[in-house]
């Protein structure tokens, strides 16, 4: 059984963005496009409505290449417990209120019981400072919270 991946929206958008003359930009796309070519398949991966919702705002033609990208994912569903949980991790960690998707994209990874959520989203999801806080308050609900990373950390093969 291959090691379950939750797809957060950040890393379809640094996929599926065309090129840029920020170099940090360019770096994230180019790690993402290889762990998305030598190593995604290594994993089972997973999103939400929630990243389907967001992939489909802004600019029409990069909401299709996000959408595109997304389209062989598996998906999983919204339930009351990953609206419990995320409130509860507004409430109990230093996420500000304006996180409201970042914590619904960590409760549904948790909540689904998945082993690594994977983002470029290191403001709200993959922040040192929150980590743990995110880990207590989904421990404290019962759920078991999965690995939070980048592509890049994900980029060595799984024991």
């Amino acid at each position: 059984m291959k090691p379950s991946v939750y797809i957060e929206t950040t890393v379809l958008s640094v996929l599926t963005a065309g090129p840029t003359r920020d170099i940090v930009q360019t770096a994230l796309q180019q790690l993402t496009h290889e762990w998305w070519e030598r190593r995604s398949r290594s994993f089972d991966l997973f999103i939400s409505d929630f990243v389907l919702r967001e992939a489909s705002r802004g600019d029409k033609v990069a909401a299709r290449r996000r959408l595109d990208a997304a389209a062989n994912l598996k998906e999983l569903s919204v339930n009351v417990a990953i609206e419990t949980l995320a409130t509860r991790l507004l409430n109990e960690t230093r996420m500000p209120s304006k996180a409201q998707q970042d914590a619904a994209h960590l409760a549904c990874a948790a909540v689904h019981g998945m082993d690594y959520l994977v983002t470029w989203n290191c403001t709200h999801i993959a922040n040192a400072v929150l980590i743990p806080q995110v880990q207590a308050v989904c421990l404290l609900a019962g759920h078991k919270c999965p690995q939070i990373c980048t592509p890049q950390e994900l980029m060595v093969n799984p024991a």
